[in-house]
């Protein structure tokens, strides 16, 4: 194995942890936000919460209830300045943004006992913390390098109460439409 190799390695595990992370921030931030019945319901939503997650400064332009000036957003000024100039773009599919690693991470999250599966709507996967994801999750969202996505998770789980994925997706592409325009697997930048 070249050092190469091992760099690679050890990037793709970085970026996992990274995403797990994260992810793991928003479905506990879900799963104690009210109206949510104490679960994240469904990929669908999974993926139009963490693109909100992902792309900030656009959050408030979707949610009614998340105004831009919203603390807990820790909105940088470039971040205002350039909305999808953001760490972790993700991709226009066919039902809006996308990140394939989805299944990988929440297989990840699962198998390390930090999510479970529960029951969702009409079949679909939800996911809700155990009490070992709750305590970590708790622990990053004090932490100086996860606060500010933990706080961004809190402020858009409340703002986004009640609303199926399907809702959210259709006010992405309501409100964000010259953004949703574009080819399917195009990186939204």
């Amino acid at each position: 194995m070249t050092a190469y190799d091992v760099l690679e390695r050890q990037l793709l595990r970085e970026d996992l942890a990274y995403h797990q992370a994260r992810v793991l921030l928003l479905i506990d931030a879900v799963s104690k936000a009210q109206g949510h019945a104490r679960k994240l319901d469904g990929l669908t939503k999974l993926a139009k919460l963490d693109f909100l997650l992902r792309y900030p400064a656009l959050a408030p332009v979707v949610l009614d209830g998340l105004e831009m000036s919203d603390s807990r957003l820790n909105l940088t000024d470039d971040e205002l300045a350039e909305p999808t100039n953001v760490e972790a773009p993700m991709v226009r599919y066919k039902y809006g943004p996308w990140d394939d690693r989805y299944y990988s991470i929440i297989g990840a999250l699962v198998g390390r006992g930090l999510l479970r599966y529960v029951r969702g709507r009409k079949g679909s996967v939800a996911l809700t913390t155990t009490p070992a994801g709750k305590r970590l999750a708790g622990d990053m969202g004090k932490s100086r390098q996860w606060s500010a996505v933990g706080e961004r998770s809190q402020a858009i789980a409340e703002a986004s109460a009640g609303m199926s994925g399907s809702t959210l997706k259709d006010l992405i592409y309501q409100r964000l439409a010259l953004l949703m325009d574009r080819p399917h697997r195009q990186v939204i930048k």
